[in-house]
């Protein structure tokens, strides 16, 4: 039934004036519609609509996960926007906070202003 459907990713934000330098400054989405209720961005092929609430609680885990070609350009780009990797106990990171699977893939972990867990994979 939605095998042929474009996906639209749904993230929570409460602080959207933040939310948008994040996604659209910081990460680097473009920005295909706002209004009262929600920003669109492209991602790829498919959307993150950023939908505007009164208070968001952030999930335990990712909400979305971005698959990159280079994640040492991605890595470096979030530190220099200042953001922070999260780590987490039970997995092996190395010294900049990646993490690599089993089957080599490298993945971080990072949040947004609303607190979001969002991740960057490079796949092998």
């Amino acid at each position: 039934m939605f095998a042929h459907a474009r996906l639209q990713a749904l993230v929570g934000t409460a602080r959207p004036d933040a939310a948008m330098t994040f996604y659209h400054r910081i990460l680097g989405l473009t920005l295909k519609s706002e209004d009262q209720f929600a920003f669109v961005f492209a991602v790829g092929e498919a959307d993150l609509r950023l939908t505007k609430l009164p208070a968001v609680i952030p999930s335990p885990h990712p909400v979305v996960a971005f698959a990159v070609n280079d994640l040492d350009a991605v890595l470096a780009g979030l530190a220099e926007a200042q953001v922070r990797l999260e780590r987490f106990p039970m997995l092996p990171h190395d010294e900049r906070g990646v993490w690599t699977s089993p089957d080599g893939a490298r993945v971080i972990w990072f949040r947004d202003p609303d607190l979001n867990l969002l991740s960057a994979v490079q796949y092998r």
